[in-house]
């Protein structure tokens, strides 16, 4: 038997067999306040030390995300413009839940943010972080079906030349080019 109480955007859960409470994104479980595209842009305009500092405060100690790389016909990569983020344009990905297995999470979340489905194709990196406490596991997807819906955390997608990257954060430019490396020693995608 699972108990829930629906907040906003959350949903805390726990389970009979003594699993703690863990707080679970459920965009489809809630009503979605006005309020939250305003505070995701707001959110976007503060320095990053102050997101650095407020991630650390409200997030585990150590956390897990996943990520989608997928590539067109062409080589050029995808990337989402997030509403929440100062550096607007990133590769597709999000957090794992709480007794969530990674492909099934990376899957999830490409769904929820756009309303498309992914396949993933394979592992293409899993690492640690230099900056703060954080596992990214980074999967090769491929688009199967479904037609792009802006969200309130994605309003736009768009490929992109692998060597004409927008503004974003170094990190994601550095696997990207990596996963890009990597693929052509590999053979192709």
């Amino acid at each position: 038997m699972r108990e829930s109480a629906r907040f906003c955007f959350f949903e805390l859960q726990t389970t009979d067999d003594g699993c703690p409470w863990s707080m679970v994104y459920r965009p489809s479980s809630c009503i979605m306040f006005p309020m939250i595209k305003p505070l995701l842009r707001l959110w976007r305009l503060l320095p990053m030390w102050l997101h650095v500092v407020v991630t650390r405060i409200t997030q585990p100690k150590f956390n897990a995300g996943v990520s989608s790389l997928v590539f067109d016909e062409q080589g050029r990569v995808l990337l989402f413009k997030h509403t929440y983020r100062k550096y607007e344009w990133g590769i597709p990905g999000g957090a794992l839940e709480y007794r969530e297995q990674p492909i099934e999470a990376v899957v999830r979340e490409f769904q929820e943010e756009t309303g498309m489905q992914i396949e993933v194709i394979r592992l293409l990196r899993v690492a640690s972080a230099r900056e703060f406490p954080h596992l990214g596991i980074t999967y090769l997807c491929k688009i199967t079906g479904g037609e792009f819906k802006p969200s309130h955390e994605i309003s736009e997608m768009k490929y992109f030349d692998v060597n004409d990257l927008p503004i974003m954060l170094f990190a994601e430019k550095d696997l990207i080019r990596w996963a890009v490396e990597e693929m052509t020693m590999d053979g192709g995608r």
